[in-house]
């Protein structure tokens, strides 16, 4: 099926991963999501769809952030997921990446109207962006 909306996990590789996850020991589950977020950073040359779509990992730790929706009820991982949240910066950085050429999934999103989408990861983006601990409680 591909992919069948904006959504970070509308596309098959995200629910797969999701899938790979679930799939996974309880203790192997941050370092799975740790592990895909740095590899999306680490690329330097073209980042190809596929290791894009796997920034659905940046979603799950947006899940668990103030502002955060939660995971999909069906593509989403089926098992409890570890406190993420000590990885918010790294997902951050991931999607940024991924909305910074070269990137596949940006030019393939930019060839159709792909407003919604990066509307979606602008607000993923938001959720995920670390503020000061006064400006987290609404001091600042």
């Amino acid at each position: 099926m591909g992919t069948w909306d904006v959504g970070p996990f509308d596309n098959d590789t995200a629910a797969d991963f999701c899938d790979h996850i679930s799939d996974a020991a309880t203790g192997e589950r941050e370092g799975i999501v740790h592990g895909a977020l740095i590899r999306v950073i680490d690329t330097v040359d073209y980042l190809e769809a596929p290791e894009s779509d796997v920034a659905v990992v940046a979603a799950l730790v947006a899940a668990q952030c103030p502002g955060g929706e939660p995971a999909h009820p069906v593509y989403g991982p089926q098992k409890p997921l570890p406190d993420l949240t000590g990885l918010r910066d790294l997902a951050r950085q991931a999607l940024d990446r991924v909305m910074t050429e070269p990137s596949e999934l940006l030019e393939l999103w930019s060839e159709s109207d792909g407003g919604a989408w990066r509307a979606v990861i602008r607000r993923l983006q938001g959720v995920l962006q670390v503020r000061p601990p006064g400006e987290q409680l609404g001091l600042l």
